[in-house]
């Protein structure tokens, strides 16, 4: 098996002498070189060829997130983030970094061995990650292929499952951004819920989907794998960019229509019901399928409790977290619904859930809002 080539980009001395000792204790790493700031990265990376790019995002002269924006288009090189608590990671992860690792911080009881152990795991995922560079032109660059976002032609897994009608539509005729849909003609009850859960590229991915959704939507409940702290913030950017309220949610939260409550960083969030409705549950720290927040506790509490009056959308993300809880929901009549290969940074989660029949539908990152809208516009179609 060949080492993935690690180039580590870092301002400050002791923190980047530190990562390199480290990573270079990992078998299957290789660092081949190292920048102080973005201009010593940019004129090192055609020489050096690095499979995978660590990078901080507060240095001095060009910061991290102008550096993407000016080097991905160019060498498309899978960049894990290694950050403090900061809200530019997110900018970042638009701009095409793959993941984030927050920096050690003692205060907030982050070892520097949990920050190893992540970001090797976080490294290996990244080496087999496809960098997708969205544009304002309508087009996306994924590996260095510049190519039309289209939404593509959705496959059943499984049983025969409703086919997306042709008047919903999953991208513009010229491929720009498709805008808001209708939520005209759906079904928005109180027992009515949407689950979404992803990892690896999930931030932008369930921002694409979340961005097409109307303000009157079902309740929506979301796991992202992602540490404490980032999550309150992630949850701010959607409710900043999106037509519905999004909130990190907190234990007892009722969820109503219109409202999308994001599973908090480090504990484990279920639905429940409560009386015609539901209200989410956000108790527990230990890890579920190597997650927590895990996509698979989400899925099965809303197996139980909603049954046929959900639907479940699993995204891009490494592993198979999700992916037998999307089955239970599809056994107990949930509508599911599987990112394709194409769009995704890592095909993982989806591809395990497709595997074992947890997807009803797969089809594009595009497509997925027009496919769950066209779900409520019929909710009572046989799957």
């Amino acid at each position: 098996m060949n080492k993935i080539k690690i180039m580590v980009v870092d301002d400050s001395i002791m923190f980047r002498t530190w990562l390199i000792n480290n990573l270079s204790r990992e078998s299957r790493f290789e660092i081949i070189g190292y920048a102080v700031n973005a201009m010593d990265a940019m004129n090192k990376i055609p020489l050096l060829k690095p499979d995978v790019m660590t990078l901080d995002i507060e240095m001095p002269g060009m910061t991290g997130l102008e550096f993407l924006k000016q080097m991905l288009p160019k060498h498309p090189i899978p960049v894990v983030l290694v950050s403090s608590l900061n809200v530019r990671v997110f900018d970042a992860l638009a701009a095409g970094a793959v993941d984030f690792v927050r920096k050690p911080d003692d205060e907030n009881h982050i070892s520097r061995d949990m920050v190893l152990s992540t970001l090797i795991s976080k490294i290996k995922i990244a080496s087999q990650a496809h960098v997708h560079l969205p544009t304002a032109e309508g087009f996306t660059i994924a590996n260095g292929t510049v190519t039309r976002k289209t939404a593509s032609r959705p496959t059943f897994s499984g049983q025969a499952a409703m086919p997306l009608p042709s008047g919903i539509p999953g991208a513009s005729a010229s491929g720009r951004y498709p805008g808001v849909l209708s939520s005209k003609g759906a079904s928005i009850t109180e027992d009515m819920v949407l689950a979404i859960g992803a990892s690896t590229g999930g931030t932008e991915a369930i921002l694409a989907v979340m961005r097409q959704f109307p303000a009157k939507m079902p309740g929506i409940v979301i796991t992202q794998h992602m540490p404490a702290g980032f999550t309150s913030m992630y949850a701010e950017r959607l409710n900043r960019l999106c037509q519905m309220e999004v909130r990190e949610a907190k234990h007892g939260d009722r969820l109503t229509p219109g409202l999308a409550l994001l599973a908090p960083g480090g504990i484990q969030m279920r639905l429940v019901r409560m009386g015609s409705g539901y209200s989410v549950s956000c108790v527990g720290t230990d890890k579920v399928s190597g997650h927590c927040p895990s996509v698979d506790v989400l899925f099965d509490s809303v197996a139980n409790v909603a049954k046929s009056k959900a639907i479940g959308v699993i995204l891009t993300g490494m592993g198979a977290d999700g992916a037998a809880g999307l089955l239970r929901m599809r056994k107990n009549g949930a509508y599911t619904i599987g990112q394709d290969q194409e769009s995704c940074v890592v095909y993982g989660m989806p591809m395990e859930a497709y595997k074992i029949g947890a997807v009803c539908t797969q089809t594009s990152l595009e497509a997925i809002p027009s496919a769950v809208m066209a779900r409520l516009s019929q909710p009572n179609q046989k799957l």
